[in-house]
């Protein structure tokens, strides 16, 4: 597992290539596997391969979306905040499986922040969804993910990317002896 989290990493470049639909069950899947609170599963996904649809994501706000205009595919992540006071982390695991689960298929993802987001200065990011995906008023859009197959192929993490200074053990800044490999040292 710990071999996805060293790969995955964000992809805004798609190959111009439907994603196969025993893919798509499988992203989906690991989303409706997703822990929730008190096992709530406030999370609804739409699943959106329109090219016109997906040009229409890409302009929910003003920064960070665009890259969905050439996604193959999108999942917009919504929750029931009807359902859950945590509906936010709930949907934020959710998406987290989606991405994990695109690249242990060998596909590239990128999430894109839609909750606390804004389209214009008047309409919200999720007000801007919801008018154009007919989304009932009790689901709140936390995220859409952009997946594809990767257009381009960037290096993994390593062992030097992770942060060990940021890990204390039973207090705060009560450092482990997990440490920076000495090839990593400046």
């Amino acid at each position: 597992m710990l071999d996805i989290f060293y790969n995955r990493r964000s992809t805004r470049k798609f190959l111009d290539k439907k994603i196969e639909e025993n893919k798509i069950k499988k992203l989906l899947t690991a989303a409706l596997l997703a822990p929730s609170s008190k096992g709530s599963r406030p999370w609804e996904f739409i699943i959106v391969d329109d090219p016109a649809l997906l040009a229409i994501l890409a302009t929910s706000k003003p920064h960070g979306a665009t890259l969905l205009k050439h996604a193959p595919l999108a999942i917009i992540i919504t929750g029931d905040k009807t359902k859950s006071d945590v509906w936010v982390e709930d949907c934020s695991i959710a998406s987290i499986f989606v991405q994990l689960e695109a690249e242990a298929l060998g596909l590239g993802s990128c999430w894109v922040q839609i909750n606390r987001r804004y389209y214009n200065d008047n309409i919200t990011s999720n007000e801007y969804i919801h008018e154009h995906f007919n989304i009932p008023d009790e689901l709140e859009v936390l995220s859409v993910v952009g997946i594809g197959y990767k257009a381009i192929e960037r290096p993994p993490l390593s062992d030097c990317d992770i942060l060990w200074d940021k890990v204390s053990k039973n207090h705060y800044q009560n450092r482990t002896d997990f440490t920076i490999p000495k090839e990593c040292e400046e």
